[in-house]
């Protein structure tokens, strides 16, 4: 809905019939009097006109639905009762009429997520039950999935399946495969602006400056990624302990010998699996290899690997860790590839190995600051072995705070996280007074071990 009403600002009277415009002046003058009042914010005082040129002239012009929409939005707002719902069931109307008339400015899954969220708001108004509110936002999933991309209406689409589970009115399975299908959607819109994102901070890198364009973009892409990541999280806050091991375990048994050859459903049941910890359990090994058998990938060579860690074959494991990131061709999942790799070596001490593939991560994807902040982590894990004198081995304290800084240059929503982690790093290095004891300020200090850079002394 918003990128509709942004767009006609620039463009209000481009869609106007102007053979229409010389036969009916009065039509010209209520669409006049509508934008006047919209651009003002007098919504009240636009309705009247707008209601005119609106029956009078319904091809009139593209303005008439989208700024129809923000009047409605404020009437909605500003009223009870029937005439609320006389309201809702008006706009409801308007994006029905404004596809009729102008199909090319709307997107079938656009507005049928708008027009579940508008029943979710006024759902008790309204009367709807929840598996009405479910079916209105499945109704999006199965006739334009691809248009569906409002992360709230994601989200509620995916909580009304628990609560239509909660009030035993539908399977846990639904509850998983729902939380798999939105967390993939979610997955994809991301990679949609990630890939955008990444171009502006590669121009940016290289020295050259954003167009003031090219700026807002850039900032509504950051938006839209740090609110997508906060949806995915609330999608696992609502999931709850339905998704533990006790919950996962006698399901996937269950279903194994129906689904063993079925590709999605064991990516999915091997990825919750994993992600839930609950690999321990010996049918964790026979969805991998069947997962594996069935449709080999970057993928099933990761997951096979972390068999093999478990088993001490490490050798062997990362072999297959090798193969999958070889395997993966797709730039956006090769980097999301590349730093789950680097935070196994992470976890295992590897600290060479997981730099080599957060570096990796941040050459695909250059938006994403994680990496950073990780390997700031190990060069302060790292200190007290990286320096042959006291002095030296805290001054690795200030690579590192150098290091974590970087994350919130290229992502904003890491730049309190980023600039904290430094604060606690700057801290743990060398004083002023130690600085100045030792009378080398400005000089620079080579790092020895893993680490292998070198950090300026502060000038005093």
């Amino acid at each position: 809905m918003k990128t509709r009403i942004i767009l006609v600002f620039a463009a209000l009277f481009l869609t106007v019939n102007f053979g229409f415009a010389q036969q009916d002046e009065e039509c010209m003058l209520n669409l006049t009097l509508m934008n006047d009042y919209v651009k003002s914010k007098k919504y009240d005082e636009a309705y009247e006109p707008w209601m005119k040129v609106r029956n009078k002239c319904p091809k009139f012009s593209y303005a008439i639905y989208a700024y129809g929409e923000k009047i409605l939005d404020h009437k909605i707002d500003n009223s009870t009762g029937q005439q609320k719902l006389d309201y809702i069931k008006d706009l409801m109307l308007v994006w029905d009429q404004g596809m009729e008339y102008f199909p090319s400015k709307y997107d079938l899954g656009e507005v049928l997520s708008d027009k579940g969220l508008l029943m979710y708001d006024n759902q008790k108004e309204l009367g709807l039950t929840d598996k009405q509110i479910y079916d209105a936002f499945d109704k999006a999933y199965k006739q334009d999935l691809k248009n569906f991309t409002s992360a709230k209406g994601l989200y509620v689409y995916f909580t009304k399946v628990v609560d239509l589970f909660k009030a035993e009115q539908a399977p846990i399975q639904d509850v998983f495969n729902k939380y798999d299908d939105v967390s993939e959607q979610l997955e994809t819109i991301n990679k949609n602006f990630t890939v955008k994102l990444n171009k502006l901070i590669e121009k940016e890198e290289s020295g050259q400056t954003l167009e003031k364009k090219e700026g807002k973009y850039k900032t509504f892409y950051q938006k839209s990624l740090e609110a997508n990541d906060k949806i995915s999280g609330s999608l696992d806050t609502y999931l709850g302990q339905l998704a533990n091991c006790e919950n996962l375990i006698p399901l996937y048994q269950k279903d194994f010998p129906t689904y063993k050859t079925d590709a999605v459903w064991l990516k999915r049941a091997v990825s919750r699996m994993y992600n839930k910890e609950c690999t321990d359990d010996p049918l964790y090994i026979d969805l991998v290899k069947a997962y594996d058998a069935t449709a080999p990938s970057a993928d099933t060579k990761y997951f096979v690997a972390t068999i093999l860690y478990k088993q001490g074959n490490d050798k062997e494991a990362e072999k297959y860790i090798k193969q999958a990131y070889d395997l993966e061709t797709d730039t956006f999942k090769k980097g999301k590839l590349a730093y789950r790799i680097a935070n196994n070596f992470k976890n295992k001490g590897s600290y060479g190995a997981a730099r080599n593939y957060y570096r990796e991560a941040l050459k695909l994807n250059p938006s994403d600051g994680k990496p950073h902040l990780q390997i700031a982590a190990m060069y302060a894990k790292s200190a007290n072995n990286c320096g042959d004198t006291n002095f030296n081995k805290r001054a690795v304290f200030w690579y590192a705070a150098q290091e974590s800084l970087k994350a919130g240059r290229v992502d904003p929503s890491l730049k309190s996280a980023a600039q904290q982690a430094a604060n606690s790093y700057n801290a743990n290095a060398p004083t002023k007074a130690e600085i100045f004891q030792e009378g080398n300020a400005g000089t620079t200090i080579n790092i020895g071990c893993w680490i292998g850079g070198s950090v300026t002394v502060p000038n005093l």
